[in-house]
Parts: structure tokens; sequence; C-alpha cells
């Protein structure tokens, strides 16, 4: 090794970040192994190089012990052999012995081609990953590279995202070349670099997509308060302004559902409902199953439930397909809403008020039954009470008898 090997690792040090004595040390530690693996030595072995000139030396350490005293010549020298050398060493000092082959250079120079390259994976992986793990949950646009078992490998520049199959919308098609805009979920640090793992389905896609279209949202005028998601179906969003004089829906939507609409191409037709967040219980669940109307909204704060009431002919289409609009707005507002007809709540309100009846004359029925129960005992007191004072009489007529004879 050179000059020229040294102003190669300032011209790195300088593009790449990777300080010049993180390589030496790598190099230095590398060198001990080819060392040992090329001469197959027993001995303790370091090796130093020259910052300056890159020159590289080897030597052998050896602990001076007394004469009689060596258990391995390898590792020990002899008292007196070290004074022969140096008469200055003493018993506990260490003893290095230049030990550098006459074709070492050769093997430095391959083993510090092999680090550098190596070092420079390294620290270009280092990067990426310090780049992507700030960017967890947010939106990236990436292209298509392939797809190998299921998973979609999306080229993002300076690196590779995957998108596993758990993270796909179902029945979209991907295709190589198509650019996708995707969320970035997570991002993992493995022995081959960093993965970044990103997704189509998740919810934080649409969260991020409404702040790219919506400048309210991006600016925070607008809010999202929540957002329920069946990825490649529908999606239920809900928001709410922070100033009265914006409105919140018609911000989402925008001139003639422009804004809107460039999400839903985004995911490929999924359907999207906006309603309007409030403080109210009853009156944000009413919004959360748009597009049905609602009629009256029965909650019960101290379960979290809530009973909805819609008219007959719009019973299906506050349900949904398979119950889906009731599922979504369930999970939007975190309350369980049982859905119900005018028709089918009168008849439950005339069951309730049945069974309250039914409940109130078998309270009477107990108490009139308790009464009587009470007027008997009455009764049969006093008739007893009546035949205790006969009896007393019948005596003291009986003693006033007696006392005449």
């Amino acid at each position: 090794m050179n000059v020229d090997f040294i102003n190669a690792l300032e011209e790195i040090e300088r593009e790449k970040g990777i300080s010049k004595d993180i390589i030496f040390d790598a190099l230095e530690s590398a060198l001990i192994s080819s060392y040992k693996k090329n001469f197959g030595s027993s001995q303790n072995v370091i090796v130093e190089m020259d910052r300056e000139t890159g020159e590289v030396e080897v030597f052998a350490t050896k602990d001076v012990v007394d004469d009689d005293a060596i258990e391995d010549e390898f590792l020990q020298m002899p008292l007196m052999e070290a004074k022969e050398l140096n008469p200055n060493y003493e018993v506990g000092d260490v003893v290095k012995l230049e030990i550098t082959p006459k074709n070492f250079g050769r093997i430095a120079a391959q083993t510090a081609k092999q680090v550098v390259i190596q070092r420079i994976k390294d620290a270009e992986r280092d990067v990426i990953f310090d780049e992507f793990i700030n960017r967890e949950n947010e939106i990236i646009t990436g292209q298509i590279q392939r797809i190998a078992k299921n998973n979609v490998y999306i080229d993002l520049g300076k690196t590779e995202g995957i998108l596993p199959p758990s993270e796909q919308i179902s029945g979209e098609d991907y295709n190589q070349g198509d650019r996708k805009k995707l969320l970035i979920l997570e991002v993992k640090k493995t022995t081959k670099g960093p993965q970044i793992v990103l997704s189509r389905a998740n919810t934080g896609l649409v969260k991020r997509l409404f702040e790219l279209e919506v400048p309210e949202i991006a600016e925070g005028i607008v809010e999202i308060y929540s957002v329920s998601r069946e990825a490649g179906s529908r999606t239920k969003i809900a928001v709410f302004s922070k100033n009265p004089d914006v409105d919140a829906l018609g911000s989402c939507v925008g001139f003639k559902g422009a804004r809107v609409k460039a999400i839903v191409d985004e995911l490929n037709g999924e359907k999207i409902d906006i309603a309007i967040w409030s403080k109210e219980p009853a009156e944000f669940i009413a919004n959360s199953l748009s597009p049905s109307k609602v009629v009256k909204v029965v909650p019960n704060e101290k379960e979290k439930s809530a009973i909805v009431v819609v008219p007959d002919y719009q019973l299906s289409l506050a349900i949904g397909k398979e119950g889906q609009n009731a599922r979504l707005a369930a999970k939007l507002t975190n309350w369980k809403i049982d859905i119900k007809s005018e028709t089918q709540y009168k008849e439950f309100i005339e069951k309730q008020s049945l069974k309250e009846e039914a409940t109130a004359e078998k309270v009477e029925v107990e108490v009139e039954s308790l009464n009587d129960g009470n007027m008997n005992h009455s009764e049969q007191g006093s008739d007893e009470n009546a035949d205790e004072g006969l009896d007393s009489i019948s005596s003291e007529a009986s003693d006033e008898i007696s006392d005449e004879k």
C-alpha cells in the first residue's frame, strides 16, 4: 500500500462520510485474520499501519517471564532472552517482534480492498436506514421493480422497499413499471441492510393522501379525527374544522369533488365517505352512517352503545352490503351500533312497554298477597286475644265463688 491508497481513503471520507480511522481500525483487524489464515501462526499477532504512508508491519507479542517459568514459547519469552534484545526488559513486560512476511504487502492490498468495499456498503446501509427510520408513516412514491412469491418490490431510488401480501389492496393489479403511492410502514435493520416495509392497505395511507390533496388538513385548520377502512372496498373518515369559517366537509371534497376524486383514483375506485365529527355522540354516530338518513339515535354512554333508527326504506343502506356500512361506522366512532327501522323500533318499544307493564302488575300482585297475609295474621291475633280475655274472666269468677263459700 502507498500514498495513493491513503488519498483514496481521504476521498471516501469526503464522499461517503466514513472516517479514515474507522477504515484503518477495520483493516488492522482484518489483516490479523489474514496473517493467521495464510501463515497459521499460534502467536499473539498485532498489525500496525502507518496513517501517513500506509506501510504495514506485523508484530508478534510475547510476555516476559522468569527463565524457568516458560510454558508456551509462542506466547512467552524468558527474561534472559528478552534482556539480550533490550537490557531494560523486566518480568511482566511485553516484547514486540517484527515478523512481517516478504509478500505480506500483496495480502494486505487484497484485504484492504475487501474491507473498504464492505465498509462502504455498511456506511451506505447506515445512511439509508437513518434516512428512512425518520420517515416511518410517511407517504412515498415508488416504481414497481419486480414481483416474487407474492411480494412486490418497489424501487425507492437509493434502495428497494417490499410490499408484502398482507399490505396489498385486495384485487389491485401490480405490474412492473407502475408507479404507486405507498406508506412507509416499518423500517428494520437486518444483516443484509435496511428492510423497508411498505403498505397500500393501511389506514395511514388514506390520512396522508388527504394531507397531500387538502391544504386545510396539511395546515392544521381541518383535522382528521379517525379513519376506518376495508382496503379496496370502502373507507370512512371523520373530520372537523378548528375554524368556524372553514367547512371541513367542503374542504375535503373540493370544487366539484376534485380533491376526493384524486384520492379515489389513487386507490383504484375505493369508495370514501366523509363524516363530520361532533362532541355529541348521537350526532357523530348519525353522521358516521352516511349516506343513510338517521331518524333518531338513542345512546347509552355507560356501555358506549347506541340504537339508531332509520327510515324503513333505508335499513339495508344503513347496514350496507354484508354489514359493511354499520361495521365501518362502529370502528369510526368506537361505539357499538344497533340499527333498527322505524317499524322495528316501534315493535321494540311496544315489547319493552309490555314487559314493564307485566313487571308492574307482578309487583302489585305480590304487594296485595303480602297485605292479605298481614290482615289474616292480625285477625287471628285478635281471636287469640279474645280467647285469652274469656279465660281470664272465667278464672276471676271461679275465684269469687270460692271466696263466698
